[in-house]
């Protein structure tokens, strides 16, 4: 009678790898181990002191170990550890080039921080401040708002969300901000107060946040009209907001700032504010706006591309298109004690992408809706991709996401955007892509960008079909699965994997494997995969082992990783909650290859 594979189980699998190169016998020894590494692992630098090595590790049998061999037990915890994880175990401390300027990373961002909720009732609380930075984010949105006896409260603004206290936030961040990561962190202020209020914002964020907080630009780390880099601003805190800018000649005609000139400029603000009614004085028209943030449906009936935003940047004051019905925006005061503290993170109103060639400093940076980001991405992308080449942009999520779910972020790292804010306590397939993404690079919340979208010379365009960069043909073997959860009803269901590649246009795609008939707890595929990825340092790969129920499948567990981080070989690939927990031993046994 033919074996099915149902009964297959991981250590079945192992067994049968195992006994190849132990040759039927009871012992591996230490050069058998060593073809394996590299034959099946593609260990190219391994040596026989490295097979050596994980027979001390993992090898629990003393004469095994005196002998220089590896029982299957001790190849078994070996195949089971870290060591054979899908993730590169050196992608799990920072490697990358950190003296970079801020400009050249994508950032950890996150969208309505403070909400542990919808953004119609849902709760705010501080909690969900320490919980962002404790999963590597590096820009936190706080939405503040004049409150009771002169004290600013965070909350989601004309909505039922209940309120916390800045100082709160402020006190929560001060505390968590650098846990988990050394690198500067961002604060996103979605500024409503009044300039008295503002102060009492200014008051505790000098007070309460101290040395962390970035109060003076560091001209000794940085070249001329470049951001520092998150090496340079370790340990601090950063204040993204609207400044104090009054119009100068200099301005007027466009051009890089250099870091002398910002603090010139700072010196200068300060000057005229004094000369003026009072602190609370500032500009009038588009350049004193708050920031984009405020007004998350704006992006309605905005202008359709670059073209018509160019044109329109020709009329008096940048206004709004003749009949488009979109009113223009209160003129917001900022007080002189806040706009000193924004030094590199200046918040200003995005026209296009030639006004900002023209006019935009290495200091400022824009916020775009994702509706209005989404048809510049399709549009404009090579415009898109050089803008961010030297500005930072964040992306932030559509106003009429009332239940706070998530756009897909790829879309906005294929343009190089920096700051792709999502929802952190929405669950789902773009937060699973945005903890894929930034497990990379010891999970520090930066990761710095692939060099064709960091330098002018690729010209890329994540939009085409042809790209001039080396593809990679990813082969994967889907073996088996071990100890899946079981199903709600308690039955065992038929099971499949889907793996995803998320990237480009050209790259992004998803295949299954066969479905195994009434196995969810250690199902075997020996499925078969191949993928011609053309962009691979933007791509991420997601495994998703699924329940069939019908027409519709039904989640199990997911695990997503960028492809510069897989490795080859046997690897078991751990499977993460829909909230992103651990499902341990829950776990996918794979094969991959890819050149």
């Amino acid at each position: 009678m033919k074996k099915t594979k149902i009964s297959t189980s991981r250590r079945v699998d192992i067994q049968n790898i195992y006994q190849s190169y132990a040759h039927g016998e009871n012992m591996m020894h230490a050069p058998a181990l060593l073809r394996f590494l590299h034959r099946e692992q593609m260990e190219e630098t391994a040596n026989l002191e490295t097979a050596e090595g994980l027979i001390d590790r993992y090898e629990v049998d003393e004469t095994a170990r005196a002998n220089r061999t590896m029982t299957f037990n001790g190849f078994y915890r070996y195949m089971e550890s870290k060591d054979c994880h899908v993730f590169d175990q050196t992608c799990t401390s920072v490697y990358q080039d950190m003296d970079q300027p801020l400009s050249q990373y994508f950032i950890s961002s996150s969208h309505n921080t403070y909400l542990s909720g919808n953004q119609l009732v849902g709760r705010s609380t501080g909690d969900t401040y320490a919980s962002a930075l404790s999963r590597g984010c590096r820009c936190l949105e706080i939405d503040c708002w004049d409150g009771p006896s002169g004290e600013p409260v965070v909350f989601h603004g004309h909505t039922l969300t209940s309120k916390i206290l800045f100082k709160d936030v402020i006190m929560t961040i001060e505390q968590h901000a650098f846990e988990v990561s050394p690198y500067p962190v961002i604060l996103s202020l979605e500024n409503h107060c009044t300039p008295s209020q503002q102060d009492v914002m200014a008051l505790y964020l000098t007070s309460i946040l101290g040395d962390k907080l970035l109060s003076t630009s560091l001209i000794q780390s940085t070249q001329p009209g470049e951001l520092p880099s998150p090496n340079a601003l370790k340990y601090k805190i950063l204040i993204k907001n609207k400044k104090l800018s009054p119009l100068s000649q200099r301005e007027a005609g466009g051009g890089r700032e250099t870091d002398s000139d910002l603090r010139r400029d700072r010196e200068r603000d300060s000057e005229d504010s004094r000369d003026t009614e009072g602190k609370d004085r500032t500009e009038e028209g588009e350049d004193s706006e708050v920031d984009g943030d405020d007004d998350e449906e704006e992006e309605e009936g905005e202008m359709e591309d670059d073209e018509t935003e160019q044109a329109q940047t020709k009329t008096k004051g940048f206004s709004k298109l003749k009949g488009s019905g979109k009113k223009k925006k209160k003129t917001v005061l900022v007080a002189e004690t806040l706009s000193n503290l924004v030094i590199y993170t200046k918040s200003v109103k995005f026209h296009s992408f030639s006004h900002s060639r023209e006019h935009q400093k290495f200091y400022e940076n824009t916020s775009l809706g994702e509706k209005k980001a989404g048809k510049l991405a399709k549009a404009s992308a090579p415009a898109f991709v050089q803008h961010n080449m030297s500005f930072i942009t964040r992306i932030y999520p559509a106003g009429s996401r009332a239940l706070s779910s998530n756009y897909n972020p790829q879309e906005f790292w294929n343009v190089g955007s920096q700051l792709v804010a999502l929802n952190f306590q929405s669950v789902g397939l773009p937060m699973d892509l945005n903890n894929g993404r930034f497990q990379d690079n010891g999970g520090c919340g930066y990761i710095l960008k692939p060099l064709f979208l960091r330098t002018n010379q690729m010209d890329f365009n994540p939009n085409s079909y042809h790209h001039k960069l080396k593809p990679a043909q990813l082969h994967l073997k889907v073996v088996s699965g071990s100890s899946l959860p079981a199903c709600r009803t308690g039955k065992s269901l038929d099971t499949f994997v889907r793996v995803e590649i998320h990237g480009v246009n050209s790259d992004s795609c998803a295949r299954n494997t066969d479905t195994v008939k009434r196995n969810s707890l250690n199902p075997c595929w020996d499925s078969t995969m191949n993928f011609t990825i053309s962009v691979p340092d933007l791509s991420l790969i997601r495994f998703s082992a699924r329940y069939q129920t019908g027409l519709t499948s039904e989640f199990i567990g997911q695990y997503t990783l960028p492809f510069n981080c897989i490795k080859k070989g046997y690897r078991w690939v751990p499977l993460l909650s829909r909230e992103g927990y651990s499902l341990d031993p829950a776990s996918l046994f794979i094969f991959v290859w890819y050149s």
